[in-house]
């Protein structure tokens, strides 16, 4: 985003300045780096850098390859940075110490998780789903059944997923915060139903996890991934986590037999055992740079108090949705997200017919959400950083792109590679 391009705005009003000045969490956004002037609503996309970061890579870079080189995989414990993470982000998602890994990404993870339950549940063929999940979560499933013959994937909306789930189910795969429409499951009630019948339930976190509270023992939830670049702000690129309950790791195997998961990787023997725990669903060696840079922003999070992150995540986004609606009335907007936070995570979207091209033209204005097919804008809300006089700001924004119709300019229809 060139600055060039950020247009001069209108002070907000007092109440919005006395939201942030009494805002608990507003010194976290010093402890990012963000552009002077832009408005960032996408950090449920790509998170904000973490100031810390780039000294910490350089740390990485200088003095732990450049100097210790191969000795920092003992002296500076590279070798235990996957588990070491994934305790911490444990801390985030209600799980316990040794249930969660970095590794790979969330489609490795899901193929490996997938066909691990698969296994476990012989004789029951469903991997069950909701139509406009994530796409990587439904082509990996996809993907699996065609290279098992025998499986499938069936696909049916939310709100029909508890009654669908049979005898013939073996994992029910969902997504606990909805990419598109930013729509929580009930996590809680899903996987009773369907422990009630036997099947397994695998959760895609990439959307809550950093941003809303996460309580996955707490559910008795079985497998779940999530993503280590929105709202863990570890980088475009980071590397993923998986979470497997303590009570199955050791009936479930990773299909991806890599040394790293290895019981003993350094006896460098011919024939694979599995590690112990949830080390055997590492695979191959770990990025280390990548890993470290999410180290940085998991230790941020954990800095702040849960509470206050979920209170202010539903305050900014009620006061978005309240002013999208009172100032873009009779726009074309729609709202597509649940209405009662309850129901949804920190992202809200809305729908228009030219939401691609309204989209490119905020973002000319330095407000940057995002698109997605075939006709949503989405505004993510990461409290850690995001302010009041922003939310206030963005909306005020959304409704001169409309009032002007500024996104009917032949520039703003060029589809880009990324939305």
């Amino acid at each position: 985003m060139s600055p060039a391009l950020i247009l001069t705005r209108a002070a907000p009003p007092a109440d919005i300045l006395a939201a942030d000045a009494n805002d608990p969490l507003r010194g976290f956004r010093a402890r990012f780096q963000l552009p002077e002037g832009l408005i960032y609503l996408d950090g449920n996309s790509l998170g904000a850098l973490p100031a810390a970061t780039p000294a910490r890579l350089a740390r990485a870079i200088d003095h732990e390859w450049g100097h210790d080189l191969i000795g920092s995989w003992n002296s500076h414990d590279w070798f235990g940075a996957p588990r070491r993470v994934g305790d911490k982000i444990a801390g985030l998602i209600g799980a316990g110490a040794g249930e969660v890994i970095v590794a790979d990404s969330v489609s490795v993870n899901l193929f490996k998780l997938l066909t691990a339950a698969l296994e476990r549940q012989a004789g029951r063929r469903t991997i069950l789903s909701e139509p406009g999940n994530f796409p990587t979560d439904l082509y990996m499933a996809q993907g699996l059944a065609r290279m098992l013959g025998d499986r499938a994937l069936r696909t049916v909306p939310a709100d029909d997923i508890i009654a669908a789930i049979d005898d013939d189910t073996a994992v029910v795969m969902l997504t606990h915060v909805h990419y598109k429409t930013g729509r929580k499951l009930d996590m809680a009630a899903i996987t009773a139903a369907a422990h009630a019948k036997g099947a397994l339930v695998l959760w895609d976190l990439s959307h809550s996890a950093g941003a809303i509270p996460v309580d996955l023992n707490g559910c008795g939830a079985d497998l779940a991934v999530g993503c280590g670049y929105k709202y863990l702000n570890g980088g475009p690129g980071a590397p993923a986590f998986l979470f497997v309950a303590r009570r199955l790791q050791d009936e479930l195997v990773s299909p991806l037999a890599g040394w790293m998961g290895h019981a003993r990787p350094f006896d460098f023997i011919d024939d694979y055992e599995p590690g112990a725990g949830i080390t055997r669903f590492a695979c191959g060696t770990p990025p280390m740079l990548s890993l470290i840079a999410l180290e940085q922003g998991v230790d941020l999070i954990l800095d702040a108090d849960p509470g206050l992150i979920a209170a202010k995540a539903e305050a900014l986004s009620e006061m978005f949705i309240r002013s999208v609606e009172t100032r873009c009335a009779g726009l074309g907007l729609s709202l597509v997200s649940p209405r009662a936070f309850a129901d949804r995570g920190s992202h809200v979207s809305f729908a228009h017919e030219r939401a691609y091209e309204i989209c490119r033209a905020l973002i000319a204005r330095g407000v940057v959400g995002d698109f997605r097919a075939p006709d949503v804008v989405r505004f993510g809300f990461t409290p850690l950083y995001t302010r009041f006089s922003d939310v206030w700001a963005a909306g005020d924004a959304l409704a001169d792109v409309l009032e002007t119709r500024a996104w009917d300019s032949p520039a703003f229809r060029v589809r880009t590679a990324v939305t």
